[in-house]
């Protein structure tokens, strides 16, 4: 089954993304391509919406897609950037700002009657950034909303479902800017919202079925989310050809192996336990940058799944449970400006030896999105509501050299942090929590000893999909009790802190 989707055009923003994820929240299917590679228009595209970007219209090498099969023949949306672009290649003036504008702002002026600004109040909130502005504007393009210091908030080409907003509706500092895209989507471009986890089982399904036919394929399973629902499809689709490892990198959390074995007991699952502590503590011996971390615990996965899979007669096919942030912070998602955050132990491809083809049912998924099929499909809450782990595991929240004693003690750390969220009621409301083992040493008194130990940082934030978080405002009293557990019950730990940073500028991991 084909559905109707936005084409979302990326010029580099950070908020790209957000724009997706919006437009999925109406259940309506959107892609993002970069402004260079515009794909085909065909019958299922019902508009197209440019995004901001960190250039400037004004600069030499600013991104310059070709509008022709676009403008004036779909409904088109530009925002910042995208809004600036449309009325610069229309003739329009654009200036260097003499007030900039980051941050929240107030439309000072709405015109109620155009369909985009619907119920948006002449007050709204919303969230600029950006250092030109539109000065003038060609005769046939009205002006629809204004703030105090930016006229040009807004405006419409006549005779044309153009529109352009010079702020982000896509955040949620935008008080009214999901009323604004369900204006645009479904008044405007007549979208009938039909994206829905259910729709998306059944073509993900479809789909698996017909591409990987009768052929065996390999999937690595961690007891998350992304793994599991991945796992669920692809059993739903070629049943007793899926074969599930769950190798144990000695990187896990405590007790992890045996329990998320359990769990998958009665789901009807075929998964194999693989005991690989060694072989991964051996290639991380002597390393200390992250990224030669990632890569050495991804190069030793695919050793461990080619052993592996090579047990298994006949397997073509090595499924992952890649989600679309994996992708979009390991390389440009879309071939367009975006830069490179981190590597992904398992995004990137496979070395020529392994012979085998990658699938991927999620990768155009964010986390919210992941949880919502896997809720339609009947995954229990508790596992859907267990909060994300990095692939690496415990290797990126050891900073520096990763030792057995740093993961023994991390472990211990970590399930007395995670024991106590779940025991005060706390680990709902936190997306993703965890400890961090810090390079340092610090003087402390146990008794009437000086002690000389280490020190880990507790981190918890909440978020929705990964790309942005803020930290979580635990009680004091919580952290204070985790605080005094953790140093009086684990060993080599005598000083504890609280990570208060958000993302960005900061990331939710430390490595």
């Amino acid at each position: 089954m084909t559905h109707e989707k936005i084409i979302i055009l990326d010029f580099g923003s950070q908020y790209t993304q957000l724009i997706a994820r919006r437009v999925r929240e109406l259940n309506i299917y959107s892609e993002i391509h970069p402004y260079n590679n515009i794909p085909e228009i065909d019958k299922d595209v019902k508009a197209v919406i440019l995004s901001g970007s960190p250039f400037s219209v004004r600069d030499e090498n600013s991104p310059l897609p070709d509008l022709e099969k676009i403008k004036g023949k779909l409904p088109l949306l530009g925002i910042c950037y995208g809004a600036q672009y449309i009325a610069k290649i229309s003739g329009g003036d654009i200036l260097p700002s003499k007030i900039r504008e980051y941050g929240r702002a107030n439309l000072s002026f709405v015109n109620n009657k155009n369909t985009l600004l619907k119920d948006v109040p002449n007050d709204s909130q919303v969230w600029m950034s950006h250092g030109d502005t539109i000065s003038t504007l060609p005769s046939d393009f009205e002006v629809i909303a204004s703030t105090k210091d930016v006229k040009v908030a807004a405006y419409k080409i006549e005779k044309e479902e153009t529109y352009a907003i010079q702020f982000h509706p896509e955040v949620y500092h935008s008080t009214d800017g999901k009323q604004l895209l369900q204006n645009f989507l479904i008044d405007i471009a007549g979208c009938s919202q039909d994206w829905t986890p259910s729709s998306f089982v059944e073509d993900t399904v479809a789909q698996l079925k017909e591409k990987l036919g009768n052929d065996k394929v390999v999937l690595g399973i961690s007891g998350g989310v992304d793994s599991t629902v991945a796992a669920v499809l692809l059993n739903k689709a070629i049943g007793k050809n899926l074969y599930c490892i769950f190798v144990d990198n000695g990187l896990l959390r405590k007790n992890e192996f045996e329990s998320v074995l359990k769990q998958y007991n009665g789901m009807g699952l075929n998964v194999k336990g693989v005991n690989s502590k060694e072989k991964f503590y051996d290639v991380l011996s002597g390393l200390s940058d992250p990224e030669k971390k990632r890569k050495a615990i991804g190069a030793k996965f695919i050793d461990v799944f080619d052993e592996e899979s090579h047990l298994i007669e006949d397997v073509e096919w090595l499924a992952q449970g890649t989600i679309y942030p994996d992708v979009i912070e390991s390389v440009s998602a879309t071939g367009g400006p975006s830069s490179t955050i981190k590597s992904h132990h398992n995004v990137g491809g496979l070395p020529d030896f392994m012979k085998l083809k990658v699938v991927e049912p999620l990768n155009s998924l964010f986390k919210d999105e992941v949880r919502r099929i896997g809720k339609s499909i009947g995954i229990n809450k508790e596992l859907l509501g267990r909060h994300p782990f990095p692939g690496p595991g415990l290797a990126i929240r050891i900073l520096g050299e990763v030792t057995k004693e740093k993961v023994r003690i991390l472990q211990e750390v970590d399930h007395i942090f995670i024991s106590a969220l779940k025991e005060d009621g706390l680990y709902d409301s936190v997306w993703q929590a965890g400890a961090m083992f810090l390079p340092v040493q610090s003087v402390g008194v146990m008794g009437d000893e000086r002690t000389y130990e280490n020190a880990v940082a507790l981190r918890a934030v909440e978020s929705t999909d990964g790309m942005t978080a803020d930290w979580v405002h635990l009680p004091y009293d919580f952290l204070s009790k985790v605080s005094n557990e953790i140093i009086n019950k684990v060993k080599g730990i005598n000083r504890v802190v609280y990570d208060v940073s958000s993302k960005p500028p900061a990331t939710i991991e430390w490595e």
